[in-house]
């Protein structure tokens, strides 16, 4: 029976090794390390070896410590490795944040359109066809070289069972590469020679089995078994898959990620931000996005403190933050953060942050046609004013599973079920203070005009 199962984890801002106990859903045991960006030639790349470096260390520490009985992986997604015939990168893995891809307007017309494949046109290298066009038309003798072309979960399945597989969550992710209707490769891959890059498509949960020589040197099970591996989000999202009504889950991290199940069908707007993913299930899954756990950290200063009840009268009187400080992503494209007056101190500010992250989620709801129970995952899941105004703006109730992230105990959960009832946090409810369903009214109200004023 399998327990306990160690989870690699990589975020865009952190990785982390967790150990979690599928008898009781929880983190048994967490190592965590900052995931560095290396900006040097020949672009600014994840500094994968100080990520294997980090992982070796940790299994091994953990292995002294603690019976491990699977190993797993989840990735943030619009991420992509180029690997030979042995398995060695061709080129480093690029940081989708750099603006390369953008510099080849030609992708523009190759690209297939979002009816095809649920991807919006993304800055630039958050379409995963986007890089490696980029990739292929830049430094075209590496690409010569590329035997594989892997998701970025199944490049760290590979470094530890030499197996090579893709997978459809990460396939699936806005990367122009895979028609979710169809449950086939996009016209993209077959009109750019690529399809016999891409290694055969196995389930999230496939099982392979950890290379000899790291379990020798680690000190893990012979023949541990390792699972191929999911996207975050979609990781996020498989505990709740289990058949019931409508609901949506706010994936959160330095990207705010909502996905809905069981809505009512919806017509998405490219242009906001909306897109298709596809669930562990193979099922397409309407999806919304924009960068909220930076834009938090970035309105407060990182200087993150409970607010008085004076901070609280101040900003429900109207101190609001509006969007946006990544125009790039999100609900409103284009526009630009102001605030209607400046916070006083580290208190209003980190309300007003809270009311605004959590308006916007409610936008980003309503473009994917959310209905039913929100479970809130990640950090915002420890944020009790994030919570509050996003049940009172959605009139919908909010489950908070605390700051603890949902994506390991969904990676750990392609090895095996969770045997204990998964926690069922308190249900936050709308508010019935007025001042938050005024501040939410008037929110929308200022935001929705300096929509139309830009459109």
């Amino acid at each position: 029976m399998i327990r306990y199962v160690a989870v690699i984890d990589i975020g865009k801002t952190n990785a982390k090794l967790l150990l979690i106990d599928l008898a009781t859903g929880l983190e048994a045991r967490v190592f965590k390390t900052p995931n560095r960006v290396i900006d040097t030639p020949p672009y600014p790349h994840f500094d994968t070896e100080a990520l294997w470096a980090f992982l070796c260390t940790s299994l091994k520490t953990l292995a002294a410590e603690h019976q491990i009985d699977a190993l797993s992986i989840t990735t943030h997604g619009a991420c992509g490795a180029l690997v030979d015939a042995a398995g060695n990168l061709t080129l480093p893995i690029l940081d989708y944040e750099h603006p390369g891809p953008d510099t080849l307007p030609a992708y523009n017309t190759l690209r297939p359109p979002f009816a095809e494949t649920g991807s919006p046109r993304l800055p630039g290298g958050l379409n995963l066809g986007a890089q490696i066009y980029w990739q292929a038309q830049t430094f075209p003798e590496a690409f010569a070289r590329t035997a594989h072309i892997l998701t970025y979960p199944q490049y760290w399945t590979m470094r530890l069972t030499g197996v090579a597989a893709s997978e459809l969550t990460s396939l699936g992710c806005h990367t122009d590469l895979w028609n979710p209707w169809e449950a086939k490769f996009s016209t993209l891959v077959a009109s750019q020679g690529w399809r016999d890059l891409f290694p055969p498509v196995q389930p999230a949960s496939a099982r392979f089995t950890l290379r000899p020589d790291l379990a020798s040197a680690l000190g893990l099970p012979e023949g541990l078994p390792v699972h191929s591996g999911i996207h975050d989000s979609n990781a996020s999202l498989l505990p709740y898959l289990d058949g019931s009504e409508a609901f949506s889950v706010v994936s959160t991290g330095t990207w705010m990620i909502n996905l809905a199940v069981g809505g009512p069908a919806v017509t998405l707007d490219a242009a906001r931000d909306t897109l298709v993913n596809v669930n562990a299930c193979g099922t397409p899954t309407p999806t919304s996005r924009y960068m909220g756990g930076r834009e938090f950290d970035e309105l407060t200063n990182g200087r993150i403190v409970a607010p008085t009840e004076a901070d609280r009268a101040a900003v429900l009187s109207g101190l609001m933050a509006l969007p946006s400080l990544h125009p790039d992503t999100g609900p409103f494209p284009g526009l630009r953060l102001s605030w209607t007056a400046e916070p006083a101190t580290d208190g209003q500010r980190t309300l007003a942050a809270s009311y605004y992250t959590a308006l916007m989620g409610a936008e980003c709801l309503s473009l994917i046609g959310a209905q039913g129970p929100i479970h809130v995952e990640g950090p915002f899941g420890g944020n009790p004013d994030f919570a509050c105004m996003l049940a009172t703006a959605t009139g919908r109730e909010v489950l908070a599973t605390g700051q603890t992230a949902g994506t390991g105990l969904g990676a750990a959960m392609l090895a095996g079920p969770l045997t204990a009832p998964k926690p069922q946090p308190v249900p936050t409810l709308p508010s019935t203070d007025p001042r938050l369903s005024a501040y939410a009214t008037a929110w929308r109200g200022r935001v929705q005009a300096l929509w139309a004023a830009q459109r």
